[in-house]
Order: C-alpha cells, then structure tokens, then sequence
C-alpha cells in the first residue's frame, strides 16, 4: 500500500517518544484549552476510475456532446484515461502525483471526564496532482490537471482519554481549496484558452490520536480524506487557424471542454506537533 512506508515511520517516532518525558507531569491538564500545531505528512491522490473529458460543442452549457468529424465519426473514439497522457496517439497516462502536505492549526478542546470534544482551524498546501487526458484521432492528446495551490478546513473532532496522556478522535468538517488548473495538448491547430485558479468546496474527516509528551507539548498521527468539488474549470477551444470542417468547429464557433468529474479527493496520512496554553 502508498501508505506502508508513511505510517510505519510515524507510528515509529510515536513509540520512540522517551520515558522521561512523562516525568512530573499532570494528567488532569490534557486536553482542555486552547492550542497551536504544525504539521505534515504525505498526500496519496486516488486513481479516478472512468474519468474523461466532456464537452459542450454549441456552447449551449449543456455537457454531453459527441466532437464529431467532419465524415460524422467520433474524433475522441480514441478514449481517455486517468493521468497525464504518455504520448499522442495510444491512450497511455502516468499516474496521479502523489507528494508531500504541510500545514497549520489552531485549535480549543473542552475535556469532560474522559470524553473531549474540541474545534479546530487548519490552512496549508499539499503537492498531490490529480490528472486526466483525452485522444483525438487527428492525432492529439489532451490533458486536464488540477492541484491545490492553498487548502483550508474548520472541522470539529470528538475524542476519549483514558485518564489523560493519550487522546483516540474523530474529526469532521467543510473544507476548501485554491485549484491550480492547467492544461496542455498537442494540438496545434486550434486556439485554447481557460480560466486557471479555481475554488473548490467540500468536507474533510478523518480520525487519529494524540499523546502528551509533557504539559503542554503532544505530538498526533491522523488520517484525513478530504473531497472537495469544482465545476467552474473550463478549456474554450477557438478556430486558431483550423479550417471550418474541424471537429472542435463543427456546431458552431467552438467548443468548451470540462472533466467529467468534478471532484477532487485525497487520502492524507501525517504527524502533528502541538503547543498547549
């Protein structure tokens, strides 16, 4: 699994914490107040199954419609596949870039007993990619990718210590995201134009768990998934200097171009290192 490596490292620095670091402290003060962490870890980016590109040939909003060749044919029968396409003519993609993520947070527990229950605020950025291509039989290929320049969450979490020093959660929320959209084709005919950054909204949750090393310092392995949706990314196709008959051409004076989905999920596995007041 992508996730092997990342989480026996971690699990790792969580045991190798020393003894003595939980010498003289109080575990009636665990959880309860407010706090400041940092972060990071690793972005695993799933492969979107059955993804492709979707157009809209008379610029009418409505996505659906068949690029067709001037003889009628299906210019994209060629197909589309998940990632950054490998070459021209064969449907062939590498696979969605994973990467690194750091972040963040600001956060208030309230501890009752042995039940926590807390809010937080989180921003930083993952390296995480998510791509998709299409191939016309002129031939070209064409790809959509989208990353996230900056992300954000406000998430609640709910938690049960046993007695202090160590915090088992859950945590939930809304989540945004800054897209970085780019796009690239071979073809050199036609004119491409798009609108770049773009704003996502979703959710985010996970769980994880939190050990005190002293007072006021913890340090926390999570997971979180979050999925966030954007549908206001669009590639406009123009005649650059094509003929009338070209297939992007065919219903009108060009063609829009969407990807089928819109949403953009990750799998997160990373460390935290928190300061409590």
């Amino acid at each position: 699994m992508k996730f092997a490596p990342l989480l026996a490292a971690s699990a790792a620095s969580l045991l190798a914490v020393p003894a003595m670091a939980q010498d003289n402290r109080d575990p009636s003060r665990d959880f309860n107040g407010p706090y400041i962490a940092i972060g990071g870890g690793g972005t695993v980016q799933g492969s979107d199954r059955g993804e492709s590109l979707i157009f809209d040939t008379d610029l009418d909003g409505t996505y659906g419609d068949t690029v067709n060749t001037s003889a009628g044919a299906n210019a994209f029968s060629p197909g589309f596949c998940n990632g950054a396409a490998t070459s021209t003519a064969n449907i062939g993609c590498r696979n969605d870039k994973d990467g690194p993520e750091y972040f963040g947070r600001l956060g208030y527990d309230r501890r009752m007993g042995n039940f926590v229950l807390g809010a937080l605020i989180e921003g930083g950025r993952s390296e995480a990619r998510d791509s998709v291509s299409g191939f016309s039989t002129t031939p070209a290929s064409y790809t959509m990718s989208r990353e996230a320049d900056y992300q954000a969450s406000a998430r609640l979490r709910a938690g049960y210590t046993p007695g202090g020093g160590a915090l088992f959660y859950v945590t939930g929320g809304g989540a945004y995201a800054k897209l970085d959209n780019r796009f690239s084709t071979t073809n050199a005919v036609n004119s491409f134009a798009d609108n770049g950054r773009t704003n996502a909204w979703g959710y985010a949750a996970g769980g994880g768990a939190e050990l005190m090393v002293t007072n006021n310092i913890g340090i926390g392995l999570e997971y979180l998934y979050t999925d966030v949706k954007d549908k206001d990314y669009v590639v406009n196709v123009g005649a650059g200097t094509a003929p009338p008959t070209n297939p992007f051409l065919q219903d009108g004076a060009g063609t829009d171009i969407r990807r089928s989905d819109p949403h953009f999920r990750t799998h997160s596995i990373r460390g935290t290192l928190s300061y409590r007041f």
